[in-house]
């Protein structure tokens, strides 16, 4: 079974799987997922636990060992299987399946990988490998969830924030979930050591928290898709300052453009396009943006962004004396929506 890291608390309350999936690339939600596993597991009896990191030399023979003997102390146990590639080997595809076809009772499988893409997860052998488990899809939060989860997060310390503190905390730790923990411990120990409990203001924020967001270029693709000007060349900019060289920031707005053409193609022919997404089977944490672009471009626009794309591509070679961060920069400009003058 299918689920997202949000249901699992529901799913984890029915009976024992035998193998549970958890893949994403946020450590936090990551940890925080496979915590809430572990601690039902153990509440099942599963009290005994063997970690393995699984790489291109790994023996799966010492994993099927493994799982198919009897614990040394007669106790449940837990397999914890972290994965340093999003899916494994032919020889780990062909263990995993041995595994599932006669897991026995006593132990559990917990494999801890990176995100998963869509056709990964469709394929036969996954569906059959998941069937009878738990497949625990992680999504990293979007800029609109995040206030919402850490004023939880705040509450849950005690800490009373206005909606402007929220939006700044937000924008300090936007992308790094733990350090938004970690910020939060921080003011929740000053409070503690300045007896202050008055509610948290933005000023507090800026005095007490560094800037600790974690941007990359699929970031500025979003925030572009869904015209957001400012925020977009913000992170333009961040990554500039970052050192991040521009060849992967143009290849991921080309191939988001690339995947957008036929989708605009249909929207110019009427279809809805809430049925083009669907058929195009985009991941639900970016139904939005794509929404927002498939509303704003037109196929004659994704096609001229294209052409301006290739033109950059020839400045970072060194094929012409364009600057390609400043080519990058307009270029996210009309991908937003504005236009030229």
């Amino acid at each position: 079974m299918q689920i997202y890291a949000r249901d699992l608390d529901k799913q984890l309350k029915g009976d024992i799987k035998p193998l549970y999936w958890v893949a994403g690339d946020d450590p936090l939600l990551v940890q925080e997922a496979c915590d809430s596993i572990r601690s039902t597991l153990r509440a099942k009896g599963f009290t005994e636990r063997e970690v393995f990191h699984v790489e291109t030399s790994f023996d799966w023979n010492q994993f099927l060992q493994l799982s198919s003997s009897l614990s040394l102390f007669a106790e449940r146990r837990i397999i914890e299987l972290r994965f340093k590639n999003a899916k494994p080997d032919d020889e780990g595809k062909k263990a995993l399946e041995r595994f599932v076809e006669d897991p026995g009772t006593d132990t559990a499988v917990i494999i801890i990988a990176p995100k998963l893409e869509k056709a990964a997860t469709s394929t036969k052998w996954f569906g059959k490998l998941v069937a009878d488990g738990l497949f625990v899809q992680v999504w990293p939060l979007n800029r609109e969830e995040l206030p919402n989860w850490l004023s939880i997060r705040l509450q849950r310390a005690n800490i009373k924030a206005t909606p402007e503190a929220l939006k700044i905390l937000a924008d300090k730790v936007e992308g790094n979930l733990l350090a938004a923990v970690q910020d939060i411990e921080k003011i929740r120990l000053l409070n503690d050591a300045e007896g202050n409990a008055e509610t948290l203001d933005a000023d507090r924020v800026i005095a007490m928290v560094a800037d600790n967001a974690r941007i990359n270029q699929y970031s500025l693709v979003d925030a572009a898709l869904q015209g957001d000007t400012s925020r977009a060349q913000k992170i333009l900019a961040g990554l500039k300052a970052e050192g991040v060289h521009p060849l992967p920031i143009l290849s991921s707005i080309s191939r988001e453009l690339d995947s957008l053409l036929p989708m605009l193609a249909q929207r110019e022919k009427g279809q809805d396009v809430r049925t083009i997404i669907k058929n195009a089977r985009v991941w639900s944490n970016r139904v939005q943006p794509v929404s927002s672009a498939l509303q704003r471009l037109s196929r004659l626009q994704a096609w001229q962004l294209l052409h301006q794309a290739r033109r950059i591509d020839g400045a970072i070679k060194g094929l012409n004396n364009a600057n390609p961060w400043d080519e990058l920069s307009l270029l996210t400009l009309r991908l937003s929506g504005v236009s030229r003058t």
